[in-house]
């Protein structure tokens, strides 16, 4: 399944429960469900509009996007992911007083909501979670926490059945929120670095200088630019300068051989001959002189 397909998919197994959890919510009286399938339809919203941008990223390059349109699945990536941070800092907001003051939940109604919540979250986390595209891996996370949120529903509800601990309510969906800032921060992070042409993680460019000005025929690497459009391709752009012109040809494909066993894809290398780097400066000389 391609990423647009599975995400698309995702985004509407999203809103179709946020619709049931509406309906339910009315049935039970419930103004915490009702309020939480406004939350579903946001992250709904989310994923639509990530889904849009995954389609968006596969079409080929054309003369407005030169290089191809990869980088809209980062931009959707980053706006899941900020979503999913703020609906976190929300839920502190919001459950940090409910700590100080629990108060009481219908939980009968919302066990049998939260197993249908979680059968429906846990089959869209199975049609991302082998993506390996960023904005894939964002939505996982963001699934992964309505899991965990519904099984604290669910754990609450059972422990309720026996007690009026009802401030375990609160303190579980605290836990969850700090989990997923725990979680989505750094994934934020790193979209956002490859969103600004930071070198991709896993990659030492003074090492990878080093290794190629050692290689044969090569005199010294006058400019080394790696960065990625989606974090999975790596491109990079090289000028070396080579001691013998005769040999250009091998010594462009050493060094395309050498990229490549560090994970970049797409290569563009531009050679100079040294000599002919010291002829232009001996002419140079001369003119000045």
């Amino acid at each position: 399944m391609s990423s647009k397909t599975s995400i698309w998919l995702a985004f509407f197994l999203n809103l179709s429960y946020a619709i049931v959890e509406f309906v339910a919510g009315g049935i039970f009286g419930s103004s915490a469900v009702l309020a939480d399938s406004v939350h579903d339809l946001g992250d709904a919203i989310a994923i639509g509009i990530s889904a849009l941008l995954e389609t968006i990223s596969n079409r080929e390059e054309d003369r407005q996007y030169t290089l191809g349109y990869k980088r809209f699945s980062l931009l959707g990536a980053m706006l899941t992911a900020l979503i999913l941070l703020t609906g976190s800092v929300m839920v502190l907001l919001e459950n940090i007083p409910r700590l100080l003051s629990p108060q009481p939940v219908n939980y009968q109604g919302m066990l049998y909501l939260g197993i249908l919540a979680i059968l429906i979250n846990l089959l869209a986390s199975l049609v991302v979670r082998k993506g390996q595209t960023k904005n894939e891996a964002i939505l996982t996370l963001h699934f992964l926490e309505d899991i965990l949120g519904w099984l604290a529903v669910i754990l609450v509800a059972c422990v309720l059945y026996v007690t009026d601990w009802y401030f375990l309510d609160p303190l579980l969906s605290l836990l969850i929120s700090c989990f997923i800032l725990w979680k989505a921060i750094p994934r934020f992070w790193s979209a956002l670095k490859i969103f600004l042409d930071a070198v991709p993680e896993g990659i030492e460019t003074s090492d990878l200088e080093k290794d190629l000005e050692a290689l044969p025929n090569v005199n010294s690497v006058n400019q080394l630019s790696i960065w990625s459009m989606d974090g999975l391709e790596n491109n990079a752009i090289v000028h070396i300068c080579i001691k013998d012109w005769e040999q250009m040809m091998e010594t462009k494909e050493v060094v395309r051989q050498c990229l490549e066993e560090r994970g970049v894809q797409n290569i563009t290398i531009e050679v100079d001959s040294s000599q002919s780097n010291h002829a232009q400066h001996r002419r140079k000389v001369r003119e000045l002189e």
